[in-house]
């Protein structure tokens, strides 16, 4: 069994502490990619893999790779989306694919709370309050999370992950996603409902919906205006699934009470997008994945699949070429 790291070696170390890397050789010969992504550079590692990891930087697995491998089984992808590197060849194949999206989405869907617990008891205003030599002004505006509805857009693995989360609190959890079946929503513990009823209905809307054509500008002037005056809305998805000139129309007038925002369009914000003004709207610099020691994470996500195909054929977090459609 021989297993290729195409990682370069600064996203190798990103993703894999030593004990993984020990661990990966429990389970075949490893080689590691010293130099960087180019098919010149990884072709001699490429060639009689059984499985290939790869993550950001990585070019397609296509022809001319698979030429070299006649044998693969296996790629898994130490990233989020496989988009960037899976190919028709591949998928014509029969390789099977596998990515670490659900792992990033957990430091996604945990972000998301960390911004409904702070937009509910209402962190970000008493702090500046505070700061300007205020105290405890304004303590009627803060709310619990108890007896609201909170509404999921996108029940994918952060929306999933989000709503469990959230069923550690009394309330009413609505989800609005039209891959997902009503049985499944049951599952999942959550009303499934239509976009309109999500949007009127919600204290608070977390977005975890991918980046596709159907879902770009889904939040604009419209449904915007759909939402509650008082409402929450938090976005660690895509920028792109925002209207911002809308957005900063509708808070400009006075709704919302907050609009947390760690994804815009585009990254970085302009230095003169008028969201920047708005003091309830707060934005933070698309941290929500893992970030520094919790991209490990990554690494301990790439052994178990592993092992989990050569024990049993399985896969946890499986992408098949029919999932692209509807994923980020």
């Amino acid at each position: 069994m021989k297993i290729a790291l195409l990682l370069d070696p600064g996203t190798r170390n990103m993703v894999f502490n030593q004990k993984c890397l020990k661990r990966l050789e429990n389970s075949g010969e490893v080689v590691i990619n010293e130099g960087n992504t180019e098919f010149d550079s990884v072709a001699p590692l490429v060639k009689d893999a059984d499985v290939v990891v790869t993550s950001w930087g990585n070019k397609p697995v296509d022809e001319q790779y698979l030429e070299l491998c006649p044998n693969l089984k296996l790629l898994i992808h130490a990233a989020g989306s496989v988009k960037p590197v899976v190919s028709e060849a591949l998928w014509k194949k029969g390789v099977r694919v596998t990515a670490s999206a659900n792992v990033l989405s957990m430091g996604v869907s945990e972000t998301a709370l960390g911004f409904t617990i702070a937009a509910s008891k209402n962190f970000f205003a008493h702090n500046e309050n505070i700061h300007n030599g205020g105290w405890a002004e304004g303590k009627e505006n803060i709310r619990e999370l108890y007896d609201l509805t909170i509404g999921v857009i996108g029940g994918g693995w952060a929306g999933r992950h989000y709503i469990e989360l959230m069923q550690a609190f009394d309330v009413d959890i609505v989800l609005y996603d039209p891959f997902i079946t009503d049985e499944r929503a049951k599952e999942l513990g959550v009303r499934k409902a239509d976009l309109e009823t999500v949007l009127k209905e919600s204290d608070i809307i977390s977005i975890h919906a991918p980046q596709i054509p159907e879902t770009y500008h889904m939040f604009n002037e419209e449904t915007l205006k759909l939402m509650k005056k008082d409402a929450v809305l938090i976005n660690t998805a895509r920028g792109t699934i925002i209207d911002e000139t809308a957005l900063y129309n509708h808070m400009a007038a006075g709704n919302l009470k907050y609009a947390c925002l760690d994804v815009t369009d585009p990254e970085p914000p302009a230095v003169d997008n008028p969201l920047r003004t708005l003091k309830n709207c707060i934005m933070t610099p698309h941290l929500a994945g893992l970030a520094n020691n919790g991209l490990k994470k990554i690494g301990q996500h790439v052994c178990e699949e592993l092992e989990l195909f050569l024990a049993e054929g399985k896969l946890e977090t499986e992408v098949t070429e029919e999932m692209l459609a509807r994923m980020a």
